[in-house]
């Protein structure tokens, strides 16, 4: 220990190391815990995890028609109106719901050092309860939505707006608008563990996700079942034009490349395991 080090009183200490940031391996050791208590929790835990989040996530939708509908017909009010997206992943983020694009990175981290069959067979299981139960939780959202009694034409004509938009979409249009989305719900989770203030920062990468019009799958869900239930979706375009394309994007972008990436930047400090 140096002479200023020695010096320096407990209080001063304290300072410092709550001013030192996380290592890219520490970051990395902690998304690999928290993704190894996930892949073994039961499956009765994530199905109603994944109902909730599906259920939660739909209020994205929701509030953003909601600011859409009494903000005033000019260039400006898209940026306003985006800040009603960011309400369903900041309450499910914080909460702890099961989110499948989440889980692009939390639980393929710990698929490394080193890859078994065992550990992918969780992580399939995972994905595939995650998800079928968030797809069921925005299809009961999307049909609640739908009550006559919920909400004034003027708010409902811009769920439908909103359900047009999102739908419209090819499905190569899918796959890439996916895959910005899958990066940066990926970036956001990398970072979750060395911010205070994590409700800003999911604002933040939400509301940039909004902007940018990317396409996110269980939001999207949501929008799509809704315009489904209408008629205005065949049930071929819900699946084959938006669900699996998008799908698709959400994890090449946050698996495929920036999880990998991660894993390149970090591999070395682990031991090249």
């Amino acid at each position: 220990m140096s002479k200023n080090e020695s010096e320096l009183n407990w209080r001063q200490k304290m300072v410092i190391e709550e001013h030192e940031k996380l290592s890219p391996r520490l970051i990395y050791e902690i998304i690999r815990k928290h993704g190894i208590e996930e892949l073994n929790r039961p499956a009765k835990a994530l199905i109603f995890s994944g109902i909730t989040a599906g259920v939660i996530i739909s209020f994205s939708f929701v509030f953003k028609a909601i600011f859409k509908a009494y903000l005033p017909d000019s260039e400006w009010a898209f940026l306003v109106e985006n800040i009603g997206y960011t309400v369903g992943f900041i309450i499910v983020i914080l909460g702890h719901m099961q989110l499948f694009t989440e889980n692009t990175i939390t639980t393929v981290v710990p698929l490394f050092s080193p890859f078994t069959c065992k550990k992918l067979y969780k992580l399939l299981r995972l994905w595939g309860i995650v998800f079928i139960s968030n797809i069921i939780g925005t299809a009961l959202a999307a049909y609640f939505i739908l009550n006559n009694h919920l909400f004034d034409h003027n708010i409902v004509q811009q769920l439908d707006r909103i359900a047009l938009h999102v739908t419209s979409y090819s499905i190569t249009e899918n796959i890439i608008k996916g895959i910005p989305a899958g990066i940066l719900i990926a970036s956001l989770v990398w970072m979750l563990p060395s911010v205070k203030n994590k409700m800003l920062l999911i604002f933040f990468i939400t509301y940039l996700m909004a902007l940018g019009g990317f396409t996110h799958v269980i939001v999207g869900s949501s929008e799509a079942a809704y315009w489904f239930y209408k008629d205005n979706l065949s049930f071929s375009d819900y699946f084959f034009t938006f669900l699996f394309p998008t799908t698709f994007g959400n994890i090449i972008g946050g698996t495929g490349v920036f999880t990998l990436l991660i894993y390149g930047q970090v591999n070395e400090e682990l031991g090249g395991e």
